[in-house]
């Protein structure tokens, strides 16, 4: 059995602690743009890697597992329902936000990609990229708030 959380919600630990942890991703992607327009390219570079990966780990080993679960197998059937549809949005978003994130890492601090698949308008997709993360991010506090807090 699991243990319960300590936000004092439903959830278990772990989605208390994933929560709380990309609340702080959060923070430290807007922390890392203001190293960017600070003019601290490397700071900015180090800590936008740092939580791309960490997110990367959290999605594979703590959100991946409960939405194979729980949600894909009542697809596309309960969809109309917000414990899936919820879910569903947050995990398809992140999912592009996750790769693109991942994408901006290879094309900017690599050389691992061929010239012509490097992005060239970097602000632009980091921009747009770090829109999509906070939309993903308010996505996760609405499953959050729907799987685990007892609404009457």
């Amino acid at each position: 059995m699991q243990e319960t959380g300590f936000l004092r919600t439903a959830a278990t630990r772990a989605a208390d602690i994933t929560l709380l942890l990309e609340l702080g991703m959060g923070a430290g992607l807007l922390a890392g743009a203001v190293l960017a327009r600070a003019g601290r390219i490397r700071a900015h570079a180090a800590c936008q890697s740092v939580i791309v990966l960490l997110n990367l780990g959290l999605i594979v080993l703590m959100m991946l597992p409960p939405f194979r679960n729980q949600v894909l197998p009542r697809l596309p059937g309960r969809i109309g329902k917000s414990y899936y549809a919820i879910a569903t949005a947050h995990a398809a978003l992140g999912g592009v936000a996750e790769f693109g994130a991942l994408y901006i890492l290879l094309a900017a601090g690599t050389d691992l990609l061929p010239k012509k698949l490097r992005i060239k308008r970097y602000k632009f997709w980091m921009r747009s990229i770090l829109l999509v993360w906070w939309i993903v991010l308010f996505l996760g506090m609405a499953t959050y708030a729907r799987w685990y807090l007892i609404i009457r």
